[in-house]
Parts: structure tokens; sequence; C-alpha cells
């Protein structure tokens, strides 16, 4: 669960630290009083993009700091394990994030750097966040896919991986398919071109870095008769009377006085004799070098041609004899398709049409089991459906091919798969008995969508581990039983994980287990948003507030006292 956050100039909140408990949380207070940034900094957390535009004004950057305790069979531990992230079930996990006035982010988790994909793959196990408006979604058909693959993702996901992976390999093949069937004339005519061309480099024989092996043979080439003298010279004085001869006699002349001082003249013997001996070995090395000094004028000339030749081809065909190369390979390969185009469509079409069936079979098996899960989902959400006071609701996942008539014929049918599959799904409904159902996105008002939201969120939390659940006004379009009956959802919710929820209905509030005020002050000239957990005397003061506005009166008050002990009568029976 979410042990802590600290915030530290994130827009109006300056600092604040709050600690949480386990169970179910609400955040109330004005409008515009900075409860929606709370939300932010835990969306932020769990890998949200930031903007500077987030930073308080007149400050360097934003910090966001949270501590997490989870158990030792989480999820989490397993994906820190294979980013090198240590981390221990005895001890909190701590994320921070930064965000600088340049605009710059940095996460850490446990103290180490991570980048925001990581951050995002750690915090969708850590925190679900439910947004004022992602009901939005479920006017969109488009997503209903989405959620439904997500609720039956442990038998769904394998058979979708397996489809996608047959969808690739088929595209691959379709699309060489496609290209070579709707080769142009032109193309063809570029035959003859590519014959010549291919003929061309052939016949050169080129070879990976012979360019610079010429280019150096022709400066030695070039060079040879100033190399000769220079050589020579070279080899006269070091082998002369002033280079070997005189070391030598240096030498015999210190070893008349070695017997003399042989402590002291020894090492310098040494050295001479050394110096003599690599002298010798210098010597007889240009010796060599000046033989294999080679004045071959006719060479040259082969060495400048071939020169020529490459360059030739390098303005026609590439920067470099490996680029001509690549030029090569390229063009072989196409005239080789070219030339052999009616049997190669053959052998795609076969394969082709193989993959196709491979597809298609996969695709329908998708489809298979998707429609058992949506059956399966549907009647799910009218079962939580009837807690929320939609218990004549009817609600059916209705899926259905995709049908192109342009597409790919399969039994009969013009069908256009997809990375998804062959599949559309949108969510039916019909409110009341007698009335057929209809798109959701037609006849659903707010309220509904909204419950609806919460009906799916509580089938997910019982899929996935994911320990802190986070409503940003999920009662939005509600009031009355409706809205009590949200309340008691949220609360059965949080006793199998931690929930939060941003509300301004006193029947929502009531039922938490724990219950925080946001407010803005203004101190020093300045607005500053202040989070502050209410005491039960405090809880009854601001459920008036809410029940009765700017008056309180003692009436509002005794009736928020009622509501809390009414809630904690249904919480805690008897």
């Amino acid at each position: 669960m979410l042990v802590h956050l600290s915030i530290r100039n994130l827009a109006v909140v300056e600092a604040v630290d709050i600690t949480f408990h386990p169970g179910f949380h609400v955040l109330t207070g004005e409008t515009g009083a900075g409860k929606s940034i709370i939300i932010d900094a835990l969306g932020l957390i769990a890998g949200g993009r930031g903007s500077s535009d987030l930073i308080r004004y007149g400050c360097d950057k934003a910090e966001m700091e949270a501590s997490f305790d989870l158990p030792e069979g989480h999820s989490v531990w397993a994906t820190l394990a294979e980013f090198g992230i240590g981390g221990d079930p005895a001890e909190s996990l701590i994320i921070r994030r930064e965000i600088s006035a340049q605009g710059k982010s940095t996460a850490r988790i446990n103290g180490q750097l991570v980048n925001l994909t990581m951050l995002r793959q750690i915090g969708e196990s850590l925190i679900n966040l439910h947004g004022q408006h992602e009901h939005q979604t479920l006017l969109r058909p488009e997503r209903h896919l989405e959620l439904l693959d997500a609720y039956g993702a442990n038998e769904i996901g394998p058979v979708k991986a397996q489809y996608q992976e047959a969808y690739s390999g088929f595209v691959k093949v379709n699309k060489e398919w496609n290209e070579l069937r709707n080769t142009s004339q032109q193309a063809l005519q570029m035959l003859d071109l590519y014959r010549f061309q291919l003929e061309e480099i052939s016949a050169a024989g080129l070879k990976l870095g012979e360019d610079e092996l010429l280019s150096e043979e022709k400066v030695r080439l070039s060079h040879s008769e100033k190399m000769m003298d220079s050589i020579s010279q070279a080899y006269d004085m070091l082998y002369g009377a002033q280079g070997l001869e005189a070391v030598a006699k240096a030498i015999s002349r210190l070893n008349e006085v070695a017997s003399y001082d042989s402590k002291q003249v020894n090492p310098l013997l040494e050295q001479l004799q050394s110096a003599y001996y690599q002298l010798e070995d210098a010597s007889f090395s240009l010796r060599s070098y000046r033989e294999n000094i080679e004045f071959n004028p006719e060479r040259l000339e082969e060495v400048e041609d071939r020169l020529n030749m490459i360059s030739t081809l390098r303005r026609k065909y590439g920067d470099s004899v490996e680029g001509i190369l690549e030029y090569y390979d390229k063009i072989r390969r196409e005239t080789d398709t070219l030339e052999n185009k009616d049997e190669l469509l053959e052998q795609l079409q076969l394969r082709r049409e193989k993959l196709l069936t491979g597809l298609m079979e996969k695709a329908v098996e998708l489809s298979e089991v998707r429609a058992r899960k949506a059956e399966e989902l549907a009647g799910q959400i009218e079962n939580e459906l009837k807690d929320l006071q939609m218990g004549r609701t009817s609600l059916q996942v209705k899926l259905a091919w995709n049908e192109d008539p342009h597409g790919i014929e399969w039994n009969g049918q013009k069908l256009r798969p997809g990375k998804q599959g062959i599949d559309n799904a949108e969510f039916l409904i019909s409110p009341n008995p007698g009335e057929p159902l209809r798109p959701l996105s037609k006849i659903a008002s707010g309220g509904e969508l909204s419950r609806i939201m919460l009906a799916l969120k509580s089938i997910f939390a019982r899929h996935d581990e994911v320990p802190v659940l986070i409503f940003d006004e999920v009662d939005t379009g509600v009031s009355g039983r409706a809205a009590q009956s949200i309340a008691e959802k949220l609360y059965r919710l949080s006793q199998t994980c931690q929930v939060f929820s941003i509300t301004h209905l006193p029947q929502v509030a009531c039922m938490a287990d724990q219950q925080y005020l946001i407010e803005k002050v203004v101190e020093e000239g300045r607005t500053m948003t202040r989070v502050e957990q209410l005491s039960e005397e405090e809880r009854v003061m601001e459920l008036a507030r809410m029940l009765g506005g700017v008056e309180i009166t003692e009436k509002t008050k005794h009736h928020a006292q009622e509501m809390l002990n009414l809630a904690k009568a249904q919480k805690f029976p008897v």
C-alpha cells in the first residue's frame, strides 16, 4: 500500500507531507482547492509525463516522493530485479520524481536512476488511476476491445500473441507479394541498365580497401627516386666513419678505462654496446629497405589507371569501394527478382496463402475466446451494477468481424484482419426492461457511465495485483441512493486494496476510513494548498459543510454525525 507522500513546489502546493493507512480514503474540499494536484502528483510518481508548467511560480523544480509497503510475493519485486534495481520486501519501496524549470525530469527508485519507461512499468503495477474523464473512454467503441482483452488477459493474451506473430509474418510476405506483383514496366525496362552496371562492376574485380592500398603505393612509386637518395645517405652516415665506426672506437676507449674503474665505467660501456648493436640492426634494415625501393614507371602508370577507374565507378555507384559493392549486391538482387518474377510470384503466392490460412485460423480462435470472455464480462458487469442501483440494466459486449469489401476473402466473407484480430467490440446497454440493447455511447447518461466504469474497475481489481486504486470524482453525475451505492462499492473495494477518492458527495465521504481536507490558504501574500487529516470532530464539520454549504447549522452537524454513525454501523455491523 501507499504509506507516505511528500510533495514540494507542485502548482499551488508549497510543501505537503501526507501519511496514509489501509482502507478507504477520501479527499474533500472546495472546488479549486487543489485536490486534483494530489492525484497529479501520484500520476507523476506512476510515470506520467511532467511539464515545467506544473512547477510552483518562482521555484526551480518540483519534487514528489512516495513510499510503498508491498508483500514479498508482489510482481513489482521481480520487475525491479529485471531492471537491476535493489529492493527488499522487508523495507519500503521509495519512488522519487523531480521536474526542473527547464522541463527536465528525473526519477529514482530506491535511490537508483531510472528512465520514464521503466518508471511507468513499475508504476502500472502500483497505482491504477481513474481520472475525471476516463469514463468517457466508454463512449469510444474502439476502446471496448481493449477493455475486453484486459479483462480476459490470462486466456485471450496467449492466443492474441500467437495471432500477432502470424499477422507479422503474413504482412511481411503480403507486402513482398504486392510489390512484386505491381512491378511496373519501367522497372522491367531497367533490366538492361542493371545488366550493364553489373557487368561493369564485376569486370573491375574490386576488393575492399583496395583504393587505400593503391593510393599508398602510388605515393611510394611517385617518390621512389627521392626515397632512394635519402635512404642511401642515411645508410652511409650510419655505417660510415662517423656512425658505427665511431661508436666502435668509443667502446674500445672505454674498455681501456674499465680496467681502472669498472664500477663506474661498465654501465656506460653496456649502454654503448647496446646502442652499437641497435644501430647495426638499423643500418642493415635501411640497406634492405633501399634494395626493395622500386623504380617502376610502368607500375606507377598501372596504379594510376586503376585508381582512375575506381574513381569513375565511385562517381557512378558509390562514394567508396564498399559503397560500390553494396550497390552491386542490391542491383544483383533486383535483377534476379525481375528476371524470375513469375517464378518468385508463384512462390510468394503459395507462402502467402499458407500464412493467410494460419492467420485466419488464429483470428477465428482468438474471436472464439473473446466471445466466451465477452459473455462472462457482461454477466460480471451486470452483477456489479446491481450493487450500484442499476439492477434492471442489461449489458452485452457485442463482437462482430471487421468486414471490408476490399478485404481478404475468407469463407465467403470479405474481412480485414488487423493487428488486434478481426473483431470489433462494442458495449450495448438497455437501462430499462423491455427496451432493446443499444450502443452505450448513444443512450448512457454521465451517472450511468460513471457506475459502469466503477463496475469495470471493481472487476479488474479482482484480476490484478495493483495495491492502490485512485478515483478522481468517480461519482460525477450521481446523487441520492446511487451515490450511496458507489460509496458502498468503494468501501468494499478497499477491503482488498487501498482506495482513494476525490469526492464532493457526503454519502461517499462518510463511508471512508480516513478523510483528508484539501484547502487553499494565503500566507505572506502567497496562495498555497494545505492537506490535513481530519479527526472525528473535524469530519463532522467537513461533512456538514458538504451538506449545507456556507451556513453550517446544528441541524446539518447533527445530520453529518448521523451519516457517520450510520456508515460505521454499515461497515461494522453488530
